[in-house]
């Protein structure tokens, strides 16, 4: 449950939460099992081991859970199937097969393999704050996020949304951090960064090197480098690697605030879910509340 990445997008229209109707429409959209014939199957999925509910709801928060089936097939296990279908075809027929053909066969060879495929399965959170109209999903690239967006769009029937953009371009910030060593006072930088020149190719990634290094401050300092992406530590809190567009990557919770919750009892699943969501939204809140004062607010929407 406890996320590991953070793209946050902006509800720009209040929408109404009622929970009873909620589940009424994720039910539409519910997550079933691959059938034989199936690819893959994406749906909803309980957050709370055990529950009939397709939605975590603590206070203003709500947490759902979008899952993904897809079946594996190994391209060279398909070509080698469909190869020596082709071949035995073109001696019966003594005659070359057109591409169509060849297509026809290929999907036939995949509806063959599907019931013996392997099954991968991929599950995407989404925090949903109604009290602050920001949608949070755990998703380490756009199109996963898109994708769980798009199916919780699907059962609502709408949701508009924008990706949470800050007032002050993050990278000019990011580098003043690091030039002018002023960073705030609750963010300690981590020796890794990402700087990014002009050109699209242009980049160097620094790990495990010391930021105030001469070499990295005299690029910047001539304008020749930006930071794009900068390892950050909130002191005893979490660690994270904040990007230039505003997504959080590598999200890590210190142990010490992962072990708050430890009196409660193993056996006591739903307390101990409800207690760590409440802590990681909290958290999280915060973190997002802190970034957008030091980037100064939201970006202006025309």
């Amino acid at each position: 449950m406890w996320f590991k990445n953070l793209m946050t997008y902006r509800l720009t229209k209040p929408l109404d939460w009622d929970l009873a109707q909620l589940q009424t429409q994720l039910e539409d959209c519910q997550f079933h099992p691959c059938g034989a014939q199936d690819q893959s199957k994406f749906g909803w999925s309980a957050p709370l081991r055990g529950s009939d509910l397709l939605y975590f709801s603590v206070g203003k928060q709500i947490l759902l859970i979008a899952k993904k089936e897809e079946k594996i097939l190994p391209a060279n296990v398909v070509k080698r199937e469909l190869d020596e279908r082709v071949e035995n075809l073109e001696q019966k027929e003594n005659r070359k097969l057109k591409k169509v053909e060849k297509q026809t066969l290929k999907d036939d060879v995949v509806m063959n393999l599907l019931p013996r495929a392997f099954s991968k399965n991929q599950h995407t959170a989404l925090w949903i704050d109604t009290e602050n109209n920001l949608v949070h999903v755990d998703a380490a690239s756009s199109k996963r996020a898109e994708d769980a967006l798009a199916l919780l769009r699907k059962s609502l029937g709408s949701l508009p949304v924008v990706p949470l953009a800050f007032a002050n371009e993050p990278s000019t910030i990011l580098t003043n951090w690091i030039l002018q060593d002023n960073l705030p006072h609750w963010l300690f930088a981590l020796e890794e960064a990402e700087l990014r020149g002009s050109q699209e190719d242009s980049v160097i990634r620094c790990k495990k090197q010391p930021l105030e290094n001469e070499e990295i401050l005299a690029l910047l300092q001539d304008g020749e480098k930006v930071v794009s992406k900068l390892a950050l530590e909130w002191e005893d809190t979490l660690t994270f690697v904040f990007n230039e567009d505003c997504t959080i990557k590598r999200l890590k919770f210190a142990d010490t605030v992962r072990e708050k919750n430890d009196d409660i009892l193993k056996e006591d699943f739903a307390q101990r879910f409800d207690a760590d969501f409440v802590l990681m939204t909290g958290i999280l809140a915060k973190l997002t509340e802190n970034l957008l004062d030091e980037f100064g607010g939201e970006k202006a929407r025309l």
